[in-house]
């Protein structure tokens, strides 16, 4: 009988503390993508205003400083995000409600951000394709070296 009461025992402090340490062990991109379905402002990929940390602690405060802060990072990184804030007028709370205006320098960060971005992945391509080309020239070159060496021992 003690050790059924030891075996229970464990399981009901076992299971409260996971429940009340899930969203401090949470990764930021499953916060990320919660965020995403509980605001307006992370679904649309709206600007977000300046402080959004502050308002999001405001509402979730037991979230984990440092993984908010990364799950923003990840999303104000995207290419949709950085996208729409090339072009935007407006940053947005949490709800969706406009708010301060984007700065020019904002708007310029974001353009540059994601032409850099493009060269990046346009020289990965080029790579890519360079070391095909030279794949395939080394396999033909091969191939060649292989049809002279069967021709010139056939005669020897």
């Amino acid at each position: 009988m003690k050790s059924m009461n030891t075996s229970l025992t464990p399981q009901a402090p076992a299971t409260e503390p996971a429940a009340t340490a899930a969203p401090a062990a949470q990764s930021p991109r499953s916060l990320l993508k919660q965020l995403q379905t509980q605001f307006p402002a992370f679904r649309d990929f709206l600007p977000l205003s300046i402080g959004i940390d502050k308002q999001i602690l405001a509402v979730m405060p037991e979230l984990d400083r440092k993984t908010m802060r990364t799950a923003l990072g990840i999303h104000t990184g995207s290419l949709r995000y950085l996208k729409v804030m090339e072009k935007a007028k407006v940053r947005h709370d949490l709800d969706g409600t406009p708010g301060a205006e984007v700065t020019d320098t904002h708007r310029a960060h974001a353009t540059q951000v994601l032409q850099e971005r493009f060269k990046k992945e346009a020289e990965r391509k080029k790579a890519e394709r360079e070391a095909a080309a030279a794949e395939e020239a080394a396999r033909v070159r091969a191939d060649k070296l292989n049809q002279l060496t069967a021709k010139f021992s056939r005669k020897g």
